[in-house]
């Protein structure tokens, strides 16, 4: 194998297409690892004992005050997005934003493998719509504000539920400055309408809802977000960006990685 050489213009290896070849041929077999690996965590992740919930959830919605077992849209398993909003806030969080513009795509899809989607947040029902119009966003969207529900699945952290400073979340007790946090919880509605817990995923665990990092993983530059104070620090509501910019010289086009 020839020694790769460097590109000046952006420093990384350049080599001949038989040598990309090779290492790309290795990489694949790693892919196909990481493949066959996610089916097995899938299958264990559907083989887990569903909890029944006991307690009545009800919700503000446009219809009037309904419970979680009737949110279901007429099927029998509900993808929640705990999609941080606080009542304080004027609009909803720039992350749990960027998640839900990749629903917007998938939720046909979805409908047709018996899944609902339903957002639920904390805020009061009328700062909810408020929002969705301005995103242009047609999902059911629910207000927990009177309701255990955000505190219950990990995802609200008012005063007395702070341990100095550190909250439970994630399965654990870890520092965290939000009073809302982001997470995706799945739950099944058998025939007597009985509702069950299947499955909650927080931290980067929320990334299944962000196709855009798979493809940018994918690109030469990765997600680029090295000399950024913080990972998403990059991303906006998707009526605040500004319009693309021409190509920056290749010389500052990376910044450093941690």
């Amino acid at each position: 194998m020839d020694t790769p050489t460097l590109n000046p213009s952006v420093s990384h290896p350049v080599a001949s297409r038989a040598d990309w070849l090779a290492g790309r041929l290795a990489l694949l077999a790693r892919e196909k690892e990481l493949t066959h690996l996610r089916d097995r965590i899938a299958q264990d992740r559907q083989a887990l004992p569903w909890v029944r919930l006991d307690k009545a959830y009800a919700f503000d919605t446009e219809a009037g005050r309904r419970t979680l077992d009737q949110l279901f849209q007429g099927r029998r398993q509900l993808l929640v997005q705990h999609f941080m909003l606080a009542p304080e806030w004027e609009e909803g969080c720039r992350s749990c934003s960027f998640m839900t513009d990749h629903l917007v795509g998938a939720a046909p899809h979805l409908a047709q493998r018996d899944l609902a989607v339903l957002l639920v947040s904390r805020a009061p029902l009328d700062t909810i719509q408020r929002f969705r119009r301005r995103m242009g966003w047609d999902f059911e969207w629910v207000s927990a504000h009177d309701s255990d529900f955000n505190l219950d699945f990990g995802v609200s952290f008012p005063p007395e539920r702070r341990v100095d400073g550190a909250v439970h979340y994630n399965y654990h007790l870890t520092p965290f400055p939000q009073v809302e946090a982001p997470g995706i919880s799945f739950f099944f509605r058998d025939d007597a309408g009985a509702v069950f817990h299947t499955y909650s995923t927080y931290g980067r665990g929320v990334e299944a809802m962000m196709m855009s990092y798979d493809l940018l993983d994918m690109a030469p530059r990765g997600r680029d977000e090295g000399g950024l104070a913080y990972g998403m620090e990059w991303v906006r509501h998707h009526d605040r960006y500004e319009a693309p910019a021409t190509a920056a010289p290749a010389s500052s086009c990376c910044g450093p990685r941690a």
